[in-house]
């Protein structure tokens, strides 16, 4: 296994950006700060490219934050016989949990059987999903009698529509912090040798003799704007990357067909223990998940076809509606909005499929475009494929040769605080576990035993490791990406924000004006996260 290099802290903002305007260009810009940027630029820093990620928001700020929180082969692509897609993506998660083990761990699902024959038919699928991961497998599924059952789920309904539950089949997929993935990954970059600065937007591609040969900058923070000269320019802004592409082309057709997916957080009573119930189809023929996840309930997901982009999409009444009385079928307790303490939206980006309308049916499987200028687009995938995506962007790159020669190097690359930790066995107890080999700088920072957040773990030294050390510039970015606090308790969130802008402001050396503005904009935003 490689020999991770020493960690490195970023540098602070102003340093960082008197680095961007080099005369020498970048071999390498890649726009998107999400999973695939993210990953497509330590993957591009590991080969020993000169890389620089810019991002327009925050690291993470879209879908990337707003996953389910599964790291997963997908078992209802199994049952739709994408036997290719399913191997690549378990075996993705098998090399994930093994590279950054602080941030993701083993997750034991039940899938409960209240039809005669549900149990043989999940138990020969998930067998063969078992198989499919081969050596990287993280657990073997197993048939559980109905009170194995409610010994593992206690919570799970008796009877669904008449039918008494029989059993269960239990089997194993990863889960994982989305958001602290994305930090985990953007300190990789640092570490590797290459740059990474948020609330950098692209505003225009520069062209020379016909071929993309940079981009035009604006940093939203100063209002400064810089011409950034690279060899290759990759374009991985997720739902958002014909945006991108039309700097290029006007005419270039859409590529992405948006889907929004819509969870909810509810008190863990609802789950509690450590295992996740998976119901493989609900009425409307979708997945339901409902699993544990950092001291609270998720329950999703919802897969409802949008026409705009809104960089916060508001969770409609009839998704919300519609987990709650889904899973209301199945647990002994139906949830009500007076439960929920938070609901998050995000989009996926599907790609666009001529002449079909349900984004359902469309692949999760990424694309790969190279325009005539050289614009290198991505999108599409998920999460637990990140790294093959990058993988298979950066090969792109030097099939097309606008870069000479290097091989990959990530797939046994640890990420930024694996060092020395052991694999997960169980999910986490402690939010702090996402920290990995970063734990004593954390617990040696001022305010670590002092609590802001009880339902999210933050404390005063959290708020200032995340200015200090993961490029946190206002109070959304520390609770909603650094810290968990808006997606598991919005109102907690909102309580504590004042505390944490006046953190921030000492850390950042900022006046009282600027703490006012970060609450208004975050109060704007966690709005959102909240039920009328």
């Amino acid at each position: 296994m490689n020999v991770h290099p020493k960690p490195i802290v970023p540098p602070s903002r102003d340093r960082i950006l008197a680095q961007l305007d080099s005369v020498e260009p970048w071999d390498l810009i890649v726009i998107g700060g999400g999973a695939t940027g993210l990953g497509t630029a330590v993957d591009a820093a590991a080969r020993g490219y000169r890389t620089l990620l810019v991002e327009a928001e925050d690291f993470a700020k879209g879908t990337s934050s707003r996953a389910t929180k599964l790291v997963h082969g997908g078992v209802r692509y199994l049952a739709q016989g994408n036997i290719s897609l399913v191997r690549e993506a378990l075996h993705e998660r098998g090399l994930l949990a093994r590279n950054a083990p602080h941030v993701v761990w083993p997750l034991g699902f039940v899938v409960p059987a209240y039809g005669l024959l549900d149990q043989p038919f999940y138990g020969i699928g998930l067998k063969m999903y078992d198989l499919l991961a081969g050596r990287l497998n993280l657990q073997p599924s197993r048939l559980l009698s109905r009170g194995a059952t409610l010994a593992e789920a206690p919570t799970l309904a008796p009877s669904v529509g008449g039918h008494a539950l029989r059993g269960s089949v239990r089997y194993f997929d990863g889960q994982f912090d989305d958001a602290r993935l994305a930090v985990s990954l953007m300190r990789t970059l640092f570490d590797l040798g290459g740059l990474a600065l948020n609330y950098l937007r692209v505003t225009g591609l520069s062209q020379n003799k016909g071929r993309i040969d940079g981009v035009t900058v604006r940093d939203r923070l100063n209002g400064a704007e810089l011409m950034l000269r690279a060899r290759c320019v990759i374009n991985a802004t997720g739902v958002w990357v014909d945006e991108i592409r039309h700097m290029e082309d006007r005419k270039a057709p859409v590529m992405v067909a948006p889907s929004q997916g819509v969870h909810l957080t509810l008190p863990r009573d609802f789950l509690p223990g450590n295992r996740a119930i998976l119901i493989p189809k609900t009425d409307d023929g979708r997945v339901l998940f409902v699993v544990p996840w950092n001291g609270h309930t998720i329950a999703g997901t919802t897969d409802t076809a949008r026409n705009d982009l809104p960089l916060e999409p508001d969770a409609t009444r009839q998704d919300v509606d519609f987990i709650l009385a889904t899973a209301g079928r199945y647990l002994n307790r139906q949830p009500t909005r007076s439960d929920v303490t938070s609901v998050w939206s995000g989009l996926r980006p599907l790609v666009k499929a001529t002449g079909v309308g349900n984004t359902k049916s469309l692949s999760r499987e990424h694309t790969i475009l190279v325009s005539n200028a050289g614009l290198v687009t991505v999108t599409g995938g998920k999460w637990t494929t990140y790294r093959r995506m990058a993988q298979d962007v950066m090969d792109t790159v030097l099939r097309e040769r606008m870069l000479p020669y290097a091989p990959g190097q990530t797939q046994n690359l640890p990420l930024h605080g694996a060092g020395g930790m052991m694999p997960a066995r169980d999910v986490p107890l402690s939010t702090d576990a996402y920290y990995g080999s970063d734990l004593p700088v954390l617990r040696a920072l001022p305010g670590a035993d002092r609590m802001l957040v009880p339902a999210s773990g933050l404390t005063e030294a959290h708020v200032r490791h995340a200015a200090r050390c993961e490029l946190a510039r206002g109070v959304e970015d520390v609770l909603a990406r650094r810290n968990r606090a808006l997606f598991l308790d919005s109102r907690a969130a909102l309580d504590a924000a004042p505390e944490v802008a006046r953190i921030l402001a000492e850390e950042l050396h900022r006046d009282e004006a600027w703490q006012n503005k970060t609450l208004q904009a975050f109060a704007i935003t966690a709005a959102q996260y909240q039920l009328d």
